[in-house]
């Protein structure tokens, strides 16, 4: 028997299946509970590579890809295939290509700093000479990049959903922490990529985890506020219920004690709850403790609101300047395709009134993990690469750079002062038509929702799901001039820094805050702790 592997590589994680080549079976399924590098998004990868270095970023992502294909019940040494997807900086990392023209945006940023842009088209490779610990010659396929940060992921959530083929104006986003989006307007098609941050993947929240079995994926709406928990099979399950005005539980539900934390979509229905309850006011939580209580000792807080209402914000700002460059109105757009676990077990209706979707969408489609999808489409049709390659080629014209778009700032700045500060939403209309921009309607109605599938993953295979918490490597350091007084270590919120008795230091990766933090290093008195010094 031959077999081969599909992989996407997240921000968040990586997601792998083991298929029979032969029939196209997936016989099983691993995922990691996060990323193994430093830090929670895109830019914190980015940095490390910058400062620490790209050799040591693909070895430290090279050992948590050979953790996860490890666990995939079958004989490695029979793999004579590999397929890939994820966004372009994932997959640099994975193939050990430079991020700098990543890392920075613009032509005159690549000519000051002496930069090449690198080549991401399609592509087949020996997976073996990127240190997978499959067989020498076994096949790696890599579909294109679109542009910059817009990559194969892209890709696969445009040519998975039906999204190209749609004959009406539709709009589709990966719900994800890089959060890619793309517009299509009768024969063109805007794309964007906006930093919406970790909080959409359940990430910086203090109860937060990945969609996983125990998290509260949803809170809905039964005369009382009824939570929502992942079951072992990664199934919505019935939890307990809560009045939330009256700060206590009602009824115990059927999933009563196995909640463990609460993933992204979960804290979008609870924004949608504290604002439907009355319970936030100018960039605060209301209630007695400032806790918003679900099952379990579960909860979130004011600060875990606000990122959440960041991502909103970076959501609806990214969607809002698509449709601005396509020169249309919100009126003349009413399909949404929403991909990714987000996408997949957010409901669709909350997170349109909080504005991850345009409020004038009337059809809604719920995808899934279209990155892993279309790996495993590549893995049993290789010839594949050249119909996405000629895909991207054709939609390269019309990318928008959100990092450096003025109506992308502006509708940023008022989606801040609406969720922080508590401007009105007519004040808000007011200050983007000084700039020129249409109005933000309001949200109207329920859309028809149609989810595709009941899990972002449909078919875990004959041996189900493995998810691995087990991942990342070690980085240790010597510095000279240092006491051992241990601040640093006391410091370090996530206790990912140790230091062993002769003052060597050792940071687990997965732990670590990264460029987020970096408070090991400020905390030194003798300021001779250099964290860009750390190596494997």
């Amino acid at each position: 028997m031959t077999y081969g592997l599909s992989l996407d590589i997240g921000t968040s994680g990586t997601r792998a299946h083991a298929v029979d080549l032969s029939n196209g079976k997936i016989i099983s399924t691993a995922m990691t509970s996060c990323h193994p590098l430093p830090g929670a998004n895109i830019m914190d990868h980015l940095t490390f590579c910058i400062n620490v270095g790209s050799d040591i970023a693909h070895r430290i992502l090279m050992d948590t890809v050979n953790k996860v294909i490890r666990n995939l019940h079958i004989n490695l040494k029979q793999v004579e295939r590999v397929a890939i997807c994820g966004n372009p900086i994932q997959l640099s990392l994975f193939q050990n290509i430079p991020v700098d023209d990543l890392a920075f945006a613009g032509e005159n940023a690549h000519r000051v700093n002496n930069i090449k842009q690198q080549k991401r088209d399609a592509g087949v490779f020996n997976a073996a000479d990127v240190g997978m610990d499959v067989p020498d010659g076994a096949e790696l396929l890599v579909p294109p990049a679109i542009r910059h940060e817009i990559g194969a992921d892209a890709l696969a959530m445009m040519y998975k959903s039906g999204f190209l083929d749609q004959k009406e104006n539709c709009l589709v986003t990966d719900y994800g922490t890089n959060a890619e989006m793309a517009l299509k307007v009768g024969d063109d098609i805007y794309t964007g990529s906006a930093a919406a941050g970790p909080a959409m993947e359940g990430q910086s929240i203090k109860y937060g985890m990945l969609a996983s079995p125990g998290a509260i994926c949803d809170l809905e709406y039964e005369f009382k506020w009824r939570c929502k928990v992942l079951d072992d099979d990664m199934n919505v399950g019935v939890g307990d219920q809560f009045d939330f005005g009256l700060e206590m539980c009602t009824e115990e539900g059927p999933m009563h004690g196995k909640a463990k934390g609460i993933t992204g979509t979960g804290v979008i229905a609870a924004v949608a709850a504290a604002m439907d309850s009355n319970l936030w006011s100018k960039g605060k939580l209301t209630t007695s403790d400032g806790k918003l209580h679900m099952q379990d000792g579960v909860y979130i807080d004011t600060n875990d609101i606000l990122e959440a209402c960041k991502a909103i914000g970076a959501m609806r700002a990214g969607h809002f300047a698509l449709i601005e460059h396509a020169g249309i109105k919100f009126s003349d757009l009413d399909i949404m395709y929403m991909a990714g676990a987000s996408g997949t077990y957010v409901d669709a209706v909350k997170a349109r009134e909080v504005g991850l979707l345009p409020p004038s969408c009337k059809r809604v489609y719920q995808i899934g993990n279209t990155s892993l999808s279309m790996a495993t489409d590549i893995l049993m049709k290789p010839e594949l690469l050249d119909e996405l390659q000629d895909i991207a080629n054709q939609i390269r014209a019309n990318h928008i750079m959100f990092a450096t778009d003025k109506t992308f700032e502006e509708i940023y700045i008022q989606e801040l002062a609406l969720w922080e500060e508590g401007m009105t939403m007519e004040m808000y209309n007011e200050n983007l038509a000084r700039s020129g921009i249409q109005p933000l309607p309001p949200v109207k109605g329920s859309p028809k929702v149609f989810r595709i599938v009941e899990r972002d993953i449909p078919d875990y295979g004959e041996y189900g799901l493995k998810i691995m918490d087990d991942i990342g490597t070690v980085l240790n350091g010597r510095f000279d001039g240092c006491t051992k007084c241990g601040l640093c270590v006391k410091e370090c919120p996530e206790h990912a820094l140790s230091m062993d008795e002769d003052g060597t230091f050792h940071v687990k990766t997965k732990n670590c805050l990264g460029t987020a933090c970096y408070r090991c290093q400020m905390k030194c008195p003798q300021k001779v702790y250099k964290y860009d010094q750390l190596r494997l």
